[in-house]
């Protein structure tokens, strides 16, 4: 494994050097980086053309130059030795000052939507594969081809237009659905319900009109209240929520009928609903390393309830438990985050229009982890779901082909003959060897998302990785150009040397040597 890990770097920076030189010739022969000054009007014009020169170096031949910006990247791998050196953008500015912002921007703003697309993909192409033909597959499978050929840029305009224009616009009145509205939400939500459930005639017809009735409740208490200007989950929400994530876990995670596991995920969920009362106060002062503190915390007391009521299988309880405490208190900060929204609202900078369309922040808007909070969720709200419809179509179909490829294995056959659970099958023997395809599609989409997404990110006006990159190399500024790809590079490299290594670990016959 050592020897392999050494090759892979030597191998690994020999193609970072190579392409970093073919990059930089390519990059500083697309255009004159001096075109803004000639065209200047400034009297001192000429002594700017020289002090550029001067700082970019472009009085020496392209090559000494990647030399020279070579052996100032080369300081960046030597640890606290303060040597690395990127050069200056056109207006003297290091590049080491700028990439750090871009990065910061372009992580907050594809970590989330990397994360929901990858999982909502996974599970809806898992649904999909064990429903193989059925209306709701081929749905998906329409949907999915749909969501794949949208121009990017297209989605971005048709969200900001009909989900923050039009919702600003229906805070900004007296916000409450129509009768009208609300049947034709329910009749819809009822129809994918009952596509989703599947069944003979009589079952989707019960789960139609169900699905139908509680929507349109939901909807209609929702209305009544004023919930659009003072959400929030509530004791009994909240209490449903975590209730049914206790039991959807255990399903998932070792069945229902695994007793010991059910009950050590209802005792976790207990315990996080009971916190929900006494963390109020410190909800208060708290700050964002509090709650990730506190989130642990209910982690670590969901592995050890695991631990001592899991009986003979503790790995199955300390999971379920484990992530019962995990999805809990997400939904108790959801809930103090919506108790947050009417001064989020009402602030002045924010003025009753909380959907913003560009940047990643309200200028000058202060307030506590809460109200920062829903200000950064307001502005990335739009980017996320852009870049989450584009990417989920991918991760589904890859997810489908994969499991439905896993299901023709001989050794599922034999789990099926010897009796195992339907679960059992799909959790422990096919949902491992199905992960293998996808993770070669992980590893290149990090990279991919850590670039930046170059037409959302202009659209939404966010300064990220992508953003950085077409503006420089417009400018034929070469130095962030080389920046940004330094970046990427080591990241692709990185996580597909990490796809390597998950190859051997999700499959028992894949040895790395």
């Amino acid at each position: 494994m050592a020897s392999y890990i050494l090759r892979r770097i030597f191998v690994s920076i020999l193609i970072l050097i190579a392409a970093s030189f073919i990059m930089y010739i390519l990059t500083a022969g697309s255009g004159d980086p001096l075109q803004d000054l000639r065209g200047s009007s400034a009297p001192n014009k000429e002594q700017l053309i020289q002090a550029r020169i001067a700082a970019l170096n472009l009085n020496d031949p392209v090559p000494v130059r990647w030399l020279m910006w070579l052996g100032g990247a080369a300081g960046c791998v030597v640890p606290f030795a303060n040597l690395c050196n990127l050069g200056v953008n056109l207006s003297n500015a290091p590049v080491t000052t700028l990439l750090p912002d871009a990065m910061f921007s372009t992580i907050q703003m594809v970590t989330l939507a990397f994360v929901l697309a990858l999982v909502v993909g996974i599970v809806v192409g898992i649904v999909t594969a064990l429903r193989q033909h059925s209306g709701f597959d081929l749905s998906i499978t329409f949907l999915s081809f749909f969501l794949f050929s949208l121009p990017s840029f297209l989605v971005a305009v048709l969200l900001k237009e009909f989900i923050a224009i039009g919702y600003n616009n229906f805070l900004s009145n007296d916000p409450r659905l129509s009768v009208v509205l609300i049947v034709i939400i329910s009749v819809v939500s009822a129809a994918i319900w009952q596509v989703l459930v599947g069944g003979n005639a009589a079952r989707r017809l019960k789960v139609f009109v169900i699905s139908g009735l509680a929507t349109a409740a939901v909807l209609t208490y929702m209305s009544l209240t004023d919930w659009f200007l003072h959400p929030g989950l509530g004791p009994v929400g909240l209490f449903v929520l975590i209730a049914g994530t206790a039991v959807g876990v255990t399903a998932i995670v070792s069945g229902l009928a695994n007793r010991r596991a059910l009950i050590a995920a209802g005792v976790t969920g207990a315990i996080v609903y009971i916190s929900y009362f006494f963390l109020q106060g410190l909800f208060n002062i708290s700050s964002a390393a509090t709650l990730v503190i506190i989130f642990l915390v209910m982690i670590v007391v969901g592995l050890i309830i695991g631990f001592f009521t899991g009986g003979p299988d503790k790995g199955q309880a300390m999971r379920a438990a484990a992530i019962t405490a995990g999805l809990g208190f997400l939904f108790v900060i959801l809930d103090r985050f919506m108790a947050a929204w009417p001064a989020y609202m009402n602030n002045p900078r924010i003025n009753g229009r909380p959907i913003a369309t560009v940047g990643a922040n309200t200028p000058g808007l202060t307030g506590d982890v809460w109200i920062t909070g829903l200000d950064s969720f307001t502005h990335l709200l739009l980017p996320t779901i852009s870049l989450l419809l584009i990417s989920f179509a991918g991760y589904t179909r890859y997810a489908r082909a994969g499991l439905l490829e896993v299901f023709n294995q001989d050794y599922i056959r034999t789990a099926r003959a010897k009796g195992l659970p339907e679960r059992t099958v799909v959790v422990r023997h096919a949902f491992r060897n199905m992960l293998i395809p996808i993770a070669t599609l992980v590893a290149a989409d990090i990279g991919a998302l850590l670039g930046g997404a170059i037409i959302t990110e202009q659209v939404f006006a966010i300064s990220g990785m992508g953003r950085l990159f077409s503006t420089s190399l417009a400018r034929v500024d070469v130095n962030p150009v080389m920046g940004y790809f330094v970046v990427i590079a080591i990241m692709a490299i990185a996580f597909n040397f990490i796809a390597d290594l998950a190859y051997a670990a999700l499959d028992p016959r894949v040895r790395v040597r």
